[in-house]
């Protein structure tokens, strides 16, 4: 099943592209595009992830965002 999804906001894009049958790359991505604004002097910029890649950043945003910071494996300081 196909289901193309967009979210927009006055500086970003956010969009989802998935097909549960196909495993063909490039079948289930995430975009997040820029959108040039007056008060902001940027370019069009844009980044896009695997849905798996998209879940990662997902978890590292759900882990960090709220302010709670908990050294993991992954985040601790390495030891000399």
């Amino acid at each position: 099943m196909q289901f193309t999804k967009s979210k927009r906001t006055k500086r970003f894009n956010f969009n989802i592209s998935r097909d549960t049958v196909s495993h063909k790359v490039g079948s289930n991505t995430v975009s997040i595009v820029t959108n040039p604004v007056d008060s902001y002097a940027t370019s069009r910029s844009q980044i896009t992830m695997t849905v798996k890649e998209a879940k990662a950043f997902q978890n590292f945003l759900n882990s960090y965002i709220d302010g709670k910071v908990e050294a993991t494996e992954a985040t601790a300081p390495l030891s000399m």
